[in-house]
């Protein structure tokens, strides 16, 4: 198989929820009141059964309903539904046959058994009977393992054709006709099976993924004859495990002495690897059995079942892969789990390798543990010489790490020190919840393992970091054994709440699950809250609870002193003022509150003692402030180069539609690229592993605020940065060169080097369509593992990291129909041409420029009135509705007036007006269009000019008369400012584009 081959392989993951759909829940129990005592043994075969089940980690042992004959058994059955008959003669066996063949009629699909008592007397009786009625007869010996093998040998039965055919699951062929000895092989057969399952579940992630996987077990399907053989073996032909065969039995409607030896032939000719025990009480028949290359074991020996259990151990695939010396025969040595195997690889000789692979051992060996998708694609593989050996290992090892990486995806497992490893993606740590970003994670990995492009999106990996959650129970554990519950729900000052906490004790455990951890992750560590209430679907608590980045140190004990400090710094967040504000603001109790922490690995590179991601970002699959041909449903992401918490602070983030790379308003003309672009980013810095300095309550005290221009020259910023050139004054699109460094992303957005875009809209189009509402990710990522692996045509070009994803539930963006339906004549404004979102409240006062008095000319004047207007508000702390001819922050004083950004911060809507003489493209907030973003003001453009068709509903209106009309609190040559009594009732439907405001 080729690199090529391999990294496009896709293991789909067993679905082994799906298996056992058709279960025996119900048995009805046809005796004589003396044969069911004798079976119950004083009343305990229900009892019986569930110890059966429950040793063997089973599910659901089934009910078992009493009738003392088929009579009374027809009437409870009309009230009461089974799954399972089953019959014990008496006296009359004929009656029993005949009461079997009625049921029948009245129940076609209901299988039915008949348990007998072994003697030759029954024996004789029973060869007369009829036995179409019925499906298979048993020997009752009075061990209740029997009943169990029986239940589980009719499931297999009912769900073979989906199971072995449908997913994988292997089979077993025992092919015997006598009911004395099938009666006894079957309970062996199913108690080395069941004893299997139980060992191989163990590897499984969690408790639930273990008891799923058990499903997964071998099925054994019974023959009683030649043809009945042949017809199973040619139905699942390409799943069977191996065969257990008895030498005479009937073929061609005749006993056959030689049988058991003539299915040997026909199938050793069908599969050559086939495994086959045979059974017989003729010790002749062990020579055509060896010459088969089969197992042969004497029916008639005292350790038969002790026999049949090893030939099934060392045929089969079950227990430990033992590696044996092929000229020899003798142990090398046995391999116990998957990762065993992958560990030990490299170390099996090539000749045994070699033998083993020729006989289909290892496939076999996977089979028989459930791990099908794995084990076809070995069973498939040709090793055809020695010489191929190294390549062979390299690809088994290869496969195992992609089977691994893909079990390890989409589930929550439970953190166990000896098995956490390189390719261990998620774990938690006790038994309580995850908390919201706990939840969010195992969410979005989940997304990850549906969508095997995330393996190779573009020559990317999208992927989550390694993660170990601390759950709650962990939380209630340290708060109630230190009991920190009084200072924590005092008034005491933030400071002093942290150090009762530092000096609280974790539990013991805790630290050397830690310890474990710090072998595998070699990157800093980012200590995260992860609360309930964080993240859920209704109140977003995001950014209230503290985050610690711990550098990575050589010194264990270092290191685990870090890392404890931070988990009871995130902690004791929920207890400081903030959070208690919070909570009192949202109507929770602080109490209720319960926090999860996340220990994960930091995304990045270090550089001069820095370490940071190439790029750590944020997006919305809905855009409120959609530009130019991008709409709303296309999503918007901002990103910054180095740590996210730079675009959580409000830093100069670069803004783009994942649909529309290519339009980047910021870097669309060189004044914006220069005024509107990241100049400092923010980093981790490693230096401060090695400081005695103790954890304080400002969770960023060892991140370091760092000059873009500085790391650029170092080219560690290559592809995200380009360089002003100010001989020509253009900017070139390459981190080399003099001049000042940029931040554009143009090598990554517009030229392609990394598919950032589209794998953002990705997430936010997967993501929207899985929690089935528009949603907002973090995602942090690393372009090219160095700069000779980078380029277009480049097959790895980095990694992506899924941080987070949260539904948008923020309450001021939810839109009031009913105010957006207002009729016209009772509106102030409405635009048609609308950005922004959601409904604005608390503003009362309008500054509108006024149109008989406006001239151009004056625009400059104006723009300095307004200054000192907008810093009044300021001081008042009040916001404003600013309304206003041409394009606002225009620099041409033609089109506009010509405002910054400061002039006019007050304003919670921003309109753009016309006027009959002075018709001017629009600008739609283009000029300060990052500050609309980032505080989420409002933009109307109102063409009152533009002509409508008869019928066409109003789409621009501004009832200047109307303001006119009104009382004026300040009034110029040029402005006109008029507040109302009441707030105004403004709203806006981003997604339609449309905005209004009505009269008070």
């Amino acid at each position: 198989m080729t690199d090529d081959a391999l990294s496009q392989l896709y293991f789909k993951d067993t679905a082994f929820q799906n298996l056992m759909q058709k279960r025996i829940f119900n048995v009805l129990l046809i005796a004589s009141a003396y044969d069911a005592f004798m079976m119950e043994e004083d009343g305990r075969v229900e009892e019986q059964l569930y110890f059966e089940y429950t040793a063997l980690n089973l599910s659901s042992p089934p009910r078992v309903t009493r009738a003392l004959n088929s009579t009374e058994a027809m009437e409870i059955m009309k009230v009461k539904s089974f799954d399972l008959v089953i019959m014990m003669p008496g006296n009359d066996v004929s009656e029993t046959f005949s009461g079997a063949r009625r049921i029948r009629e009245a129940y076609p699909d209901m299988p039915i058994i008949v348990l007998t008592p072994f003697s030759k007397e029954v024996s004789r009786r029973l060869a007369n009977e009829d036995f179409s009625g019925i499906d298979y007869v048993f020997s009752w010996l009075g061990n209740v393992d029997l009943l169990l093998a029986i239940i589980k040998l009719l499931e297999d039965k009912m769900n073979a054709d989906a199971d072995i055919n449908g997913v994988g699951v292997q089979m077993i062929l025992l092919v015997e006709d006598s009911v004395r000895f099938y009666s006894s092989v079957l309970p062996i057969v199913y108690k080395f099976i069941l004893k299997q399952s139980r060992e191989f579940s163990t590897e499984a992630l969690n408790e639930h993924e273990q008891m799923l996987r058990m499903r997964g077990r071998p099925k054994v399907m019974l023959a009683r004859d030649y043809e009945e053989a042949i017809t199973l073996y040619e139905r699942y032909s390409n799943h069977i495990l191996g065969v257990i065969s008895d030498v005479s039995f009937m073929r061609e409607g005749k006993k056959d002495p030689k049988a058991g030896i003539r299915l040997a032939k026909e199938l050793r000719s069908r599969d050559p690897y086939l495994p086959m025990i045979i059974e017989s009480s003729e010790n002749e028949n062990a020579h055509d059995v060896i010459e088969l290359g089969g197992t042969f074991i004497d029916k008639n020996s005292k350790k038969f079942p002790v026999d049949l259990g090893k030939a099934i151990i060392n045929n089969f695939g079950f227990g430990d892969f033992v590696i044996r010396n092929p000229e020899t025969g003798e142990e090398i040595f046995r391999i116990k789990s998957l990762k065993d195997l992958q560990k030990n690889i490299f170390n099996i000789p090539a000749e045994a390798l070699y033998w083993h692979a020729s006989f289909n051992d290892i496939s076999r060996w996977l089979y028989s543990r459930a791990m099908f998708p794995i084990a076809e694609v070995i069973k498939h593989h040709r090793f055809r010489d020695l010489k191929d050996a190294p390549q062979v290992r390299q690809l088994f090892f290869d496969l195992i790490v992609k089977y691994r990486k893909m079990k390890n995806r989409g589930v929550v497992a439970i953190f166990q020190k000896d098995r956490f490893d390189h390719y261990s993606n998620f774990a938690r740590i006790g038994q309580g919840s995850l908390g919201g970003k706990g939840r969010g994670l195992a969410f979005i990995d989940s997304i990850i393992k549906k969508n095997p492009i995330c393996d190779n999106f573009d020559g990317i990996s999208i992927t989550i970091p390694r993660t170990v959650v601390l759950c709650t129970d962990i939380f209630d554990e340290f708060m109630e054994s230190n009991r920190l519950y009084p200072i924590a729900l005092s008034d005491a000052p933030d400071e002093e709440i942290l150090r009762h906490f530092l000096e609280g004790k974790l539990p013991r455990r805790i630290k050397d699950d830690l310890l474990a951890l710090f072998e595998v992750v070699d990157t800093p560590i980012a200590v995260r809250s992860s609360s309930l209430l964080e993240d859920s679907h209704y109140q977003p608590f995001a950014g209230i609870y503290s985050t610690y980045m711990v550098p990575k140190s050589s010194d264990p004990q270092r290191m685990l002193k870090m890392v404890t400090d931070a988990i009871k710094g995130v902690y004791a967040s929920v207890f400081y003022a903030d959070s208690k504000a919070y909570m009192t603001a949202t109507s929770n109790i602080i109490d209720q509150e319960k926090m999860a922490v996340i220990l994960q690995e930091v995304v990045g590179k270090e550089v001069d003692g820095y370490y940071f991601p190439s790029f750590s970002g944020v997006g919305r699959s809905l855009n409120y402030y959609p530009l130019n041909d991008e709409k709303p449903e296309d999503g918007v992401a901002e990103i910054a180069v180095g740590l996210g918490k730079y675009i959580v602070d409000g830093g100069l983030s670069l803004r783009f539609s994942p649909r529309h790379p290519d339009n980047v308003l910021q870097t669309s003309e060189l004044s914006l690229a220069l005024r509107d672009t990241q100049t400092r980013m923010y980093a981790l810095d490693m230096k401060s592993a090695q400081s005695d300095s103790n954890l304080i309550v400002d969770d960023g005290y060892n991140v370091a605020k760092v000059r873009v221009q500085d790391l650029a020259e170092k080219g560690a910023l290559r592809y995200m940065v380009s360089t002003f050139d100010f001989r020509d004054n253009v900017i070139r699109d390459s981190d080399s060169g003099e001049g000042r460094k940029v931040v554009t992303f143009n090598n990554v957005l517009k030229h392609k080097v990394y598919p950032l875009a589209e794998a953002v809209d990705f997430m936010l189009t997967t993501g929207q369509k899985e929690m089935q509402r528009p949603v907002e990710i973090e995602f942090a990522g690393i372009i090219g593992p160095d700069s000779k692996m980078i380029g277009p045509g480049a097959k790895n070009k980095g990694r992506l990291y899924w941080l987070q994803i949260r539904p948008i539930v923020d309450r001021k963006e939810t839109v009031d129909e009913a105010l957006m339906a207002t009729p016209d004549e009772r509106l102030l404004l409405k635009s048609g041409t609308a950005l922004g979102h959601g409904n604005i409240e608390g503003v009362k006062t309008v500054v509108y420029v006024r149109p008989e008095k406006f001239s151009s000319s004056n625009n400059s004047l104006i723009a300095r009135e307004i200054e000192k207007i907008n810093r009044d508000f300021l001081n008042r702390e009040e916001r404003y509705v600013l309304i206003g001819p041409g394009r606002w922050g225009s620099s041409d004083t033609s089109l506009g007036i010509p405002v910054k950004w400061p002039a006019i911060s007050a304003a919670r809507l921003i309109v753009e007006s016309s006027l009959p003489s002075y018709r001017i493209e629009p600008s739609q907030g283009t000029h300060f269009f990052q500050n609309l973003t980032s505080f989420g003001v409002a933009y109307f453009t109102i063409d009152t000019n533009t002509r409508r068709k008869e019928g066409e509903p109003v789409t621009a209106l501004y009832d200047v008369d109307f303001l006119n009309s009104q009382p004026a609190v300040y009034e110029s040559d040029f402005i006109r400012i008029v507040t109302f009594d009441t707030p105004l009732a403004i709203g806006v439907n981003g997604l339609k584009g449309t905005g209004v405001v009505l009269k008070p």
